[in-house]
């Protein structure tokens, strides 16, 4: 492994709580050059809902590959391009009653957010944008002042403004009236805040530890920024694509935001793909105005297209992954009672679950010895407080339940190993 040491750079970090060399993938495994096995409750950070290689997914690939298909280009027409945009309006948007304009704004979901805000400020001829404690929209620098992490926010080098900072869901422990801070400060001319030409959230904030925000708290939020004039954005970067169970995470809601911003498990396959979705009057680009090389990836495009078709036809795969959650949740609950004098609690919603401690250096502890016993879960949270499961969508029961021994077992020695 000296090679990474030697050549790569130290931002690296995932490998350092991993430190294995990864050779196979099938479902909801990895496979190292070993032979060790590893279940996976990461799932590429959210990017691999369907798993790893998905036979209908690599199929539909490698028969793209082998014909000398279109790979490159840019924003032109392409048959794969069109296969999926007929796809998305017809399975996705349409029965929603959804008729969103689809951008490209470039690969990846931060490229998505940058498109949003920059559109977003194009649109109402404002600049602030407003956000919310402990969120994660991207790491360029337009979604990096939109994050929270005190740490990503420093690696900037640059101030990073044109924001304003809005308390999430339950972040005052419910001692402030949803949205009286921000009624107050839109209202008060004395405030010293200039109206924000938008507001973007995430419905579960996933880097930021799993905070799930209610949807009477999503739908109040949606009528404010209505009221004022100010574009809703949507970030369902790591929550859409059926994460919370619906493809979209913000359907539970019955809300339909202005803008929304989709990435990850797009495509189906790991491949890079983002969209920014918009109401179709707030489409004011010039073209050619907002840009990118590589924001029409079409094999991309071959394998979102076959998922979409595989899982999003009609309403069973949103149905078990519901049924996988229960059974997730009701094992964290175990855990949690299993250790009730360390104060552990769980909190999330569909597969996008977080398991809670007191002491930081537990969660960090149980994330090293899960990865001992096979088992790939990240902490997250602003202290790392929090152990973040994310496994694909569609893991066989029995391989989640081998997974939550595992996790069960990783809190019992990580807890009287730290103790």
């Amino acid at each position: 492994m000296s090679v990474f040491e030697e050549v790569e750079s130290q931002v690296r970090s995932y490998c350092r709580g991993w430190p294995t060399v990864f050779t196979t993938a099938k479902q909801s495994t990895l496979v190292d050059e070993s032979g060790k096995s590893f279940i996976d409750f990461f799932a590429g950070a959210g990017s691999l809902n369907y798993g790893h290689n998905h036979p209908v997914l690599k199929q539909a690939l490698l028969e793209y590959l082998t014909d000398d298909n279109i790979i490159h280009a840019l924003d032109m027409h392409t048959v794969a391009k069109r296969d999926f945009l007929t796809d998305f309006r017809d399975i996705v948007l349409e029965p929603r009653g959804l008729d969103y304009k689809v951008q490209f704004p470039g690969p990846a979901g931060t490229n998505a957010v940058e498109a949003a805000i920059k559109l977003a400020r194009k649109v109402t001829g404002r600049e602030l944008i407003a956000r919310f404690t402990n969120a994660f929209h991207g790491m360029t620098l337009g979604a990096l002042a939109l994050t929270g992490n005190a740490m990503k926010r420093e690696g900037a080098g640059v101030p990073l403004g044109h924001t304003m900072t809005l308390p999430y869901d339950q972040y005052l422990d419910g001692q402030m009236p949803d949205f009286l801070w921000m009624r107050r400060l839109l209202e008060d001319s004395g405030s010293g805040v200039s109206q924000p030409a938008a507001v973007i959230v995430e419905t579960v904030q996933g880097e930021g530890g799993i905070n799930v925000a209610r949807a009477e708290w999503l739908r109040a939020l949606a009528d404010l920024c209505r009221e004022n004039d100010i574009l809703f954005i949507v970030d369902d970067i790591q929550m859409g694509c059926g994460r919370t169970g619906p493809f979209f995470s913000f359907e539970a809601a019955g809300i339909k935001p202005d803008i929304v911003c989709l990435s990850k498990s797009l495509s189906g396959n790991g491949l890079p793909l983002a969209l920014t979705l918009f109401r179709p009057d707030l489409d004011v680009w010039e073209p050619g105005e907002h840009n990118g090389t590589f924001r029409g990836y079409n094999p991309a495009f071959v394998t979102a297209s076959a998922a979409l078709k595989e899982f999003w036809s009609d309403s069973t795969f949103s149905q078990g992954t519901s049924a996988k959650a229960a059974l997730v949740s009701d094992r964290l609950d175990e855990i949690v009672a299993d250790q009730a004098e360390h104060g552990l609690t769980t909190r999330g919603s569909g597969m996008a679950r977080g398991l809670v401690f007191e002491d930081p250096r537990l969660a960090s502890a149980t994330c090293a010895e899960a990865f001992n016993r096979g088992l790939l879960v990240e902490s997250a949270g602003p202290e790392d407080e929090v152990v973040k499961l994310l496994p694909p969508l569609n893991t066989p029961d029995d391989l989640l339940e081998e997974g939550m021994s595992v996790l069960a077992e990783s809190v019992r020695v990580a807890i009287k190993e730290t103790a």
